[in-house]
């Protein structure tokens, strides 16, 4: 549903905005392409339906990026059962729309677009119609991506997401051959993160894992090259069990540009998952999350609910109907329907969902508004700086 504000409200929310980071030590802005973003913080892309255009919105009026999932940004359409495909396109056009109005003209607006899709390139060329100014891509390599943006005639961002610093190297690598191209930045994940990691799971379990501080010195390192070349920065952020400002400061002491937050920003209003989601998360315990098996092969991060039980126990999981959102799972012989299990989750079903999430999640402490958040983050960030 359209957000539809007064405008008495939108004069609360323009003043409120105004006054967001400002008298809190040097401006922190960065240029990427010629995009100004105010705050170097990104939100990080939740599917399903965790983030979509009232979180991302409520971020770019801040003056950071908002982002976009576009993992079946369609599920709640009436139509969704019959025409999956076109739902999905129809809701991330309109969701990027509602990013950008509620925006207000400040920040940017991005999408997370996973290469493991089988909808990748043509989400891809659906933001890039609907206005958004940046494509974040992991889950996979995302080696076509200036491909599909070029077919598209976009001057968009380009983002990999990439958990080494040989990753790195070989996309824009690989994007520099091909394609004349760099990214626009880079968002280096550690394996502190929630959803799907890009660690193997005995790592993770054993703690051999290098800290995210590591991985972004490594990453900024295997760029330099490819910057001396383009004669211009390539930002990185952070992301990855990132919380506070005194993370932020550690990072960028590290080479990190800015920082990439995701899971605390469930418990805001503006957040479009289920208060049932929001609450959840909120009284979760440290020992409630853990690492999990998704049925496409990769671990990830999420809370031990009766789902994850249940399946522990070799109790598979009924599905609602298979529409062949992701190219490596295994349908026939999936344990559970992950889709199924994330729209449980949004909707607020304990029971039965799947509550990705980072590491940090049990510190959440009820809920707060995304300019309180991120004031309170910079403010941190600053006082560590000095």
């Amino acid at each position: 549903m359209k957000e539809n504000l007064s405008e008495k409200q939108n004069e609360k929310r323009n003043e409120r905005n105004e006054k967001c980071f400002k008298g809190q030590g040097q401006p922190m802005s960065i240029n990427l392409g010629g995009r100004v973003l105010e705050l170097p913080i990104l939100q990080g892309g939740m599917g399903i339906g965790v983030s979509l255009g009232s979180l991302a919105g409520a971020v770019a009026a801040c003056g950071g990026m908002g982002t976009i999932s576009t993992a079946m940004a369609g599920f709640s359409e009436p139509d969704y059962a019959e025409d999956p495909e076109g739902a999905n396109l129809r809701a991330l056009a309109r969701e990027i729309r509602r990013a950008k109005e509620i925006a207000g003209g400040r920040g940017l607006v991005a999408i997370n677009a996973m290469v493991a899709t089988t909808q990748y390139a043509d989400s891809v060329r659906t933001a890039i119609a609907a206005g958004a100014d940046a494509v974040v891509s992991g889950a996979g390599l995302p080696l076509d991506l200036p491909a599909i943006a070029a077919a598209a005639k976009a001057d968009i961002l380009l983002a990999p997401i990439v958990s080494s610093g040989r990753a790195a190297a070989t996309i824009c690598r690989l994007w520099e051959k091909r394609y004349h191209v760099l990214p626009g930045f880079v968002v280096v994940e550690g394996g502190e993160a929630g959803g799907h990691l890009g660690f193997a799971k005995e790592d993770l379990l054993a703690g051999s894992v290098a800290p995210l501080e590591t991985l972004v010195a490594q990453v900024v390192t295997a760029l330099e090259p490819f910057e001396e070349r383009a004669g211009r920065r390539i930002p990185v952020f952070a992301a990855g069990g990132v919380w506070d400002g005194a993370d932020a400061a550690r990072l960028a002491a590290c080479g990190a540009a800015g920082i990439q937050i995701a899971t605390r920003l469930i418990a805001t209003y503006e957040c479009d998952a289920s208060q049932g989601l929001k609450d959840i998360l909120i009284a979760a315990k440290k020992e409630d999350v853990q690492l999990v098996q998704s049925p496409v092969g990769m671990p990830g991060r999420a809370l031990r609910t009766p789902l994850i039980r249940r399946l522990e126990a070799g109790e598979p999981a009924p599905s609602a109907g298979c529409t062949g959102c992701l190219i490596p799972c295994p349908r026939a012989k999936a344990p559970y329907c992950i889709s199924d299990a994330l729209v449980a989750a949004v909707r607020g079903d304990v029971e039965n969902g799947l509550f990705f999430c980072g590491s940090n999640a049990w510190r959440l402490e009820g809920m707060h508004r995304v300019a309180d958040v991120l004031e309170s983050i910079m403010a941190e960030w600053n006082d560590a700086a000095c």
